[in-house]
């Protein structure tokens, strides 16, 4: 809200009066974009091709955050919602690959296309999805440069001076080196949303209880074990104490002596961090696994209890990226997360995290050393993980260690509108969406305790699908306005712990860097707030520079949906139930792809297609697949409208009869407004199932 309508408000209605100036003088910059991360790149790229002037300024040393420091296995989800800036990074990305001398300890050959569902090396759409850490900050490095962008760097936000603000209006911000800058726009793009706590924002920490905002998956979820990642996968419990099943000997380290608390209520715990560490097994790249300062074998003790029962997958996320490298991730019930030992990090002075994260560092580099050296990991092991290494040319400036901790999680803003896992599952539409996601509601263990058998068990770790890509409302990105007129949250968005799990991966934080920079410069344009800024001219805008909205804006379907009357949906905008996986190896599909069954043989798996008549009349249904010989014959698909109930068996395996597309199915007589549940399963199949898209054709039009 401005000043004037401020004062208005407050009853000074004198006709002499005349609205200050937004600012006491000229700003140093249209926009500042505070925080170095993927977001503040790619937020400061959009702002200066909208020819703003802008600032980008931050902690940060290097550029990029977490996909420059070791997050080189890109978390993506549905690639195919991937536009805009953010694509443009993974064209860049692919560019460099395609430079002989990049590929230095490793032919193109021997790596191969590995990847997340989709190929690592997407050559067809000329972007790379897997890469090293030295150079996705190459690239985001070279944007700078390109656009000329100012960048300030090792800047800290001085949190105890605070922001300079008139009414909800951001003048300009202090740093603890003295300086101080204005802006018209200001963006928070730290993960750990510091400048927004700065300006007096709302925003939350922890989980909020499953009654907060009518969700399944948030608050304590003691009893739930979704991954491999908790000390259930053993066939029995494993004990806690250090003297094995004698609580009076005391319980072992990294084990918490606090209850769980309640099912379902709110608490104040985050997900756990760790560091996206850099190996490399070649002789000349490898630095071996050193002991850190103040090494304690001890503090590993329940470790050796879990390969003691039996566990040997510690290698299951050494994620291969080129050049003989990994992105190495947690894996299992205790691995590179330091499960419990962040609680404070997002409240906590600089001071504070600098000691949170040396303890994670000294966690860290201790687990690597002792699977590495101590007896009691079984010799296999130990050989193998002396194998790896840190990659010598990886973060040279920093002992060859990531330069970035792995924030999952910090503050979250409570703005305009909330993202919650109804929002995600498509419980209810999203309103005004800025962007999409896709990857699945992920979150990693909050507490690691012991249960009332006894034993040690983790909790929090959370792994549900979203059932397809899903839009990311404007309002996420907005504070109330009544409290900064002129800032925008890329990062910290507005939304609850776990919606947050899904949306806090980094190309949908590149999404929204961009998003949040269009919208603070349309608003520079219209003298407006952000919070005014009307959106269908920002969809226009959003769209004409490559940002997919949802799936109407997706290029492909937004093309192809012209060239069929009716309603055509595609699989991208259906809910999946059960483990399908995208592919495209068989042309002739709608879209982007298609969904395959897998090869899970016996399990159920559905694809719902949810539709709403147009108009009154007659339809053809159309079923699109693609044909192969390990199709199945009987692939069975169900309709609903209203009170009617249709059953067809479809032979995939035979060519669709409507220009090699589409299987005539049958035909439908709806009113407008009437609603079509359309399901394919595989139950019962004798084959492989695809579902890719479903057209109901008006019969007065059908082709």
């Amino acid at each position: 809200m401005n000043r004037l309508r401020s004062l208005l408000l407050l009853g000074i209605t004198s006709v002499g009066l005349v609205a200050p100036s937004r600012a006491e003088a000229e700003p140093d910059y249209d926009i500042v974009v505070y925080g170095g991360t993927s977001a503040g790149v790619i937020a400061a790229v959009q702002a200066a091709k909208m020819g703003k002037s802008v600032l980008l300024v931050g902690p940060d040393q290097h550029l990029g955050g977490l996909t420059s420091g070791g997050l080189g296995w890109t978390d993506t989800g549905d690639k195919s919602v991937i536009g805009g800036l953010a694509r443009e990074f993974y064209h860049r990305i692919w560019q460099a690959y395609q430079e002989e001398e990049t590929w230095r300890w490793q032919a193109p050959s021997e790596y191969g296309n590995r990847g997340q569902g989709t190929p690592a090396i997407d050559g067809a759409n000329r972007t790379m999805w897997i890469f090293e850490p030295h150079v996705a900050e190459s690239v985001f490095d070279s944007f700078v440069d390109d656009f000329d962008i100012p960048v300030w760097r090792d800047t800290w936000l001085d949190r105890d001076q605070g922001v300079t603000l008139t009414d909800s209006r951001i003048q300009s911000i202090p740093f603890l080196d003295g300086r101080r800058v204005s802006a018209r726009m200001f963006i928070d793009a730290t993960y750990e949303g510091d400048l927004m706590a700065a300006a007096g924002v709302d925003y939350h920490v922890g989980r909020e209880s499953q009654d907060t905002y009518g969700e399944q998956w948030n608050g304590v979820q003691t009893g739930v074990l979704h991954h491999r990642h908790h000390f259930g996968v053993f066939d029995r419990g494993i004990s806690p104490y250090i003297k094995a099943d004698d609580p009076n000997s005391g319980l072992l380290p990294k084990i918490s002596v606090a209850p769980p608390g309640e099912f379902g209520a709110g608490d104040k715990r985050i997900q756990a961090y760790c560091f996206r560490m850099c190996l490399s097994n070649h002789p000349d790249n490898r630095v071996p696994f050193a002991a850190p300062a103040g090494y304690d074998p001890s503090q590993y003790a329940l470790l050796a209890r879990v390969f003691d029962a039996g566990w040997r997958e510690a290698f299951s996320k050494f994620d291969p990226i080129p050049n003989r490298k990994t992105d190495t991730n947690n894996h299992g019930p205790f691995s590179t997360d330091n499960i419990g030992a962040n609680y404070e990090y997002p409240e906590g002075s600089y001071q504070r995290r600098r000691e949170i994260i040396e303890e994670h560092e000294r966690y860290q580099q201790g687990l690597m050393y002792f699977i590495a050296n101590d007896p009691s990991v079984p010799q296999e092991v130990r050989e193998k993980m002396s194998s790896w290494g840190l990659a010598k040319d990886e973060f040279v400036d920093n002992g060859h260690w990531p330069h970035q901790i792995y924030v999952r999680e910090a503050r979250r803003m409570i703005g305009d509108y909330v993202m919650t896992e109804n929002e995600l599952l498509k419980r209810r539409p999203t309103p005004e969406p800025v962007g999409m996601g896709s990857y699945t509601m992920d979150s990693h263990n909050v507490q690691r305790y012991v249960t009332p058998e006894g034993y040690v068990q983790n909790e929090g770790d959370i792994g549900v699908s979203t059932q397809g890509p899903y839009s990311i409302a404007l309002g996420s990105l907005l504070p109330k306005e009544e409290q900064a007129e002129n800032l925008l949250v890329p990062i910290c968005v507005s939304s609850s712990h776990i919606a947050f799990g899904s949306i806090r991966m980094e190309p949908v934080f590149m999404i929204l860097g961009q998003s949040a920079a269009t919208v603070a410069s349309m608003a520079i344009d219209a003298d407006q707030t952000v919070q005014e800024v009307p959106y269908p001219q920002l969809r226009e805008r959003l769209i004409e520079d490559g940002q997919i909205l949802d799936t109407d804006s997706l290029p492909a379907l937004r093309d192809l949906k012209k060239d069929y009357p009716g309603v055509l949906i595609d699989d991208t905008e259906a809910v999946k139930s059960g483990a399908w996986s995208r592919s495209g190896s068989i042309g002739g599909y709608i879209g982007l792809g298609y969904l395959h069954d897998g090869a899970e043989a016996g399990v159920d798996k559905s694809v719902r297609y949810e539709i709403q008549i147009p108009e009154s009349g007659e339809y053809a249904i159309r079923m699109a697949y693609t044909p192969s010989g390990n199709r199945a014959t009987n692939v069975p698909v169900s309709l609903r409208c209203n009170e009617l109930s249709f059953q067809f068996s479809v032979n995939q395996q035979r060519l669709p009869n409507l220009d090699e597309r589409f299987q005539r199915l049958g035909t439908l007589k709806a009113k407008k407004g009437d609603a079509v549940t359309i399901t394919v399963t595989n139950k019962g199949a004798d084959g492989h199932v695809i579902a890719d898209a479903f057209w109901l054709a008006p019969i007065d039009r059908e082709p």
